[in-house]
């Protein structure tokens, strides 16, 4: 007989302790008194929900995944009082659903300022100068060779998807029909 996997977040035992601290938020927000914690175990859920989707394929290998993470913990945080245990049941899907875009958030933004870099060395001659020693021969060095041969590639990639998103945002719906007066 097959063992039951055991989950990292109880999803029952979340709800039960949203609905508690749910409760208390909004009391507190009648009576006008302070605004109580967050529990202890919706902290270490949402951080175990945020560690565990930093492990997905498409999140793994980036060097700024503790960035994502943090993101994703502080966004819970900022939104935890939308939860509404009356209309879902499932605070587990909403918190990963808040993390997954914090991180999707944190990748562009990177992605951003990758660009900015890599836009700032190719305005310049500093690639260039790197690149020869002292006596003007060129200087061989796998690791600014790698980014100069890669830097084209992503500042083309970056500048496409940038058009396109402008291009989806002037569109107009297919059926709208300008009224003549």
């Amino acid at each position: 007989m097959k063992k039951k996997k055991q989950h990292y977040v109880d999803n029952k035992k979340l709800l039960a302790e949203m609905t508690v601290f749910k409760a208390a938020v909004d009391e507190s927000k009648a009576n006008g008194t302070e605004r109580p914690r967050v529990p202890p175990y919706i902290g270490e859920s949402i951080m175990k929900i945020a560690e565990h989707l930093s492990y997905r394929p498409n999140f793994i290998n980036y060097t700024y995944k503790e960035d994502m993470i943090c993101d994703g913990i502080e966004n819970c945080l900022l939104y935890i009082d939308n939860f509404d245990p009356s209309k879902s049941k499932n605070p587990f899907a909403y918190f990963t659903q808040i993390i997954y875009y914090a991180f999707i958030r944190r990748i562009q933004k990177e992605k951003k300022q990758m660009y900015v870099k890599y836009k700032s060395l190719e305005n310049t001659d500093l690639v260039d100068e790197i690149m020869q020693t002292s006596d003007g021969n060129p200087m061989k060095n796998s690791y600014l060779d790698f980014i100069q041969s890669n830097m084209g590639e992503f500042l083309e990639d970056f500048e496409q998807s940038q058009r396109n998103k402008k291009k989806k945002r002037g569109r107009k719906p297919k059926n709208e029909t300008v009224n003549e007066e």
